[in-house]
């Protein structure tokens, strides 16, 4: 069932949602070469703790980190370690909090130094699609159109959409319904009401749209070894368009 957020509710999801882009912001000054994500990760925990909030992501799960660290053609779920970036490496980095027994959740994905233009060039429509998904996040609209939005302007910039991982409703759970595709005809599904909180997510990879799960059980990786980027913003539905909550 879709949870429809009261007033009172959107204002702890707004401050949470405020956290969670001060702390992505924070982590967004510290991706450089030689850098690695288990120190970003310690980051991320120490900003939790400054700013008296919960990691969303460790322990859910069992996942063992708090953020997702994903670098080149890591899709999402990518564990934190020791190996320094390097100069020409992307790195998507997803992040969550738990404040006043709401969540916030947002992705971005940065260059790490000087990337070739083809990286660039995954990383500014993968950005863009986000923002095609929510414009179409409007009162009457079918959750589809934010699906078909993300779809075809993806694969029309030469690019292809991950199947397996989607985004999702958010509230009181960190994955709450609907589940929202990044891809789908458009015209189906729930209308949106004002009150829906959605995570939209896409993940969008330069070669072929299918991953594949690496050992450790979380880290899912391109198939085809390409490069793969991550943007997502939680969002609420209101009379007067989409509020992105995840933004400062």
């Amino acid at each position: 069932m879709i949870t429809i957020k009261s007033a009172r509710d959107l204002v702890k999801m707004r401050e949470a949602g405020r956290i969670v882009a001060e702390i992505l912001g924070r982590l967004r000054e510290e991706i450089r070469p030689g850098q690695t994500t288990r120190d970003l990760d310690a980051l991320a925990e120490k900003e939790c703790r400054k700013h008296k909030v919960v990691p969303a992501f460790k322990g859910y799960g069992g996942f063992p980190y708090t953020i997702c660290s994903s670098p080149n053609q890591q899709v999402v779920h990518g564990f934190a370690n020791d190996e320094p970036l390097q100069e020409g490496d992307i790195l998507s980095v997803d992040f969550g909090v738990i404040h006043r027994g709401f969540y916030g959740d947002s992705a971005f994905t940065a260059p790490v130094g000087e990337i070739s233009l083809d990286a660039e060039r995954l990383l500014t429509v993968t950005a863009a699609s986000l923002g095609r998904g929510i414009a179409q996040a409007q009162v009457g609209h079918r959750l589809s159109d934010i699906s078909h939005a993300v779809q075809t302007y993806v694969e029309d910039e030469g690019f292809s959409v991950v199947r397996d991982f989607v985004g999702h409703g958010i509230g009181r759970k960190l994955h709450e319904s609907p589940q929202i595709p990044n891809f789908g005809l458009p015209g189906q599904g729930p209308r949106l009401k004002p009150g829906m909180t959605l995570a939209i997510e896409p993940m969008i990879n330069a070669g072929s749209p299918d991953v594949k799960v690496l050992a450790d059980g979380w880290t899912a990786v391109t198939a085809d070894g390409r490069l793969s980027a991550h943007f997502e913003h939680t969002i609420a539905i209101t009379e007067h368009g989409p509020e992105v909550l995840t933004q400062l």
